[in-house]
């Protein structure tokens, strides 16, 4: 790495801007209240879980929650806009 850098004042070509679809650090960090609950789910949707999460290198309730937090998203926006999707 000992070659210096030499730059040029050549145009880019095609350049496209992408819109910023990072969540902020500020959406990263958040600690929301978690509240613990007894639920039965079937086995057949635990073993499910279970096996994405190892593909995944997570844990399967936290992707559960995931799914929930998504589904009641959807469905506040929804609700917001008069949408029934």
């Amino acid at each position: 790495m000992s070659a210096k850098i030499k730059y040029t004042n050549e145009p880019l070509g095609d350049v496209k801007v992408i819109a910023d679809f990072l969540p902020s650090p500020a959406e990263l960090a958040f600690n929301e209240e978690g509240v613990k609950v007894t639920l039965a789910l079937s086995k057949k949707s635990i073993d499910f879980f279970k096996a994405e999460a190892t593909k995944n290198h997570t844990q399967y309730q936290r992707m559960i929650r995931r799914l929930l937090d998504a589904y009641v998203e959807s469905h506040s926006a929804n609700a917001k806009t008069g949408s029934n999707l």
